[in-house]
């Protein structure tokens, strides 16, 4: 079944030799990521000038098994930014969330893991730490799992009794 095609292609893929080379040898190579294959599959089989098959979107969507706003897609970052665009992700710094823990607050907040724990606790646990680095000023708000994730960063996990490694204790013998 051949997936419905716009009325007119606003996007006309025309792709140089060097570009369909380029194209071939990345599908070739096994190291290539999946989305990079895909949209290089893509963008050979839209290729409209002479060496190119020049297929429909709905051709193209059926023999690659992806959606034809896909296929649109790939065609209009090809015409507006090149093939490099077409091929690579594009990362928007705005949709990255703005780190909790910058360098010196996880410094501190280690330091603080490592210290003594309060009164009455014989270690730090992820809540302890949370109420202590807000009421610190270390942060203005951080939760349990922030700090889980955080912490974890460092080779030993500081808020248990083992250093997480995973050596084996020998058995003793019976």
């Amino acid at each position: 079944m051949i997936a419905k095609q716009p009325a007119v292609k606003r996007y006309i893929v025309t792709l140089s030799f060097e570009e369909r080379e380029r194209l071939n040898t990345l599908i070739q190579k096994d190291t290539s990521p999946a989305r990079q294959v895909l949209k290089a599959r893509i963008l050979l089989k839209a290729d409209a000038s002479e060496a190119g098959v020049a297929w429909s979107d709905g051709e193209i969507a059926e023999a690659l098994d992806t959606s034809i706003d896909t296929i649109a897609r790939t065609r209009q970052q090809l015409v507006e930014g090149g093939i490099d665009a077409a091929l690579t992700r594009k990362h928007s710094p705005n949709s990255a969330r703005k780190r909790i823990f910058d360098g010196a607050a996880e410094a501190k907040l280690i330091a603080l893991a490592c210290s003594a724990p309060p009164k009455g606790r014989k270690r730090w646990t992820l809540t302890l730490l949370e109420t202590a680095v807000v009421q610190l000023n270390i942060v203005d708000r951080a939760s349990d799992n922030t700090i889980g994730r955080t912490l974890k960063k460092t080779f030993s996990s500081l808020t248990s009794r083992s250093n997480g490694s995973s050596r084996r204790r020998p058995t003793p013998p019976s």
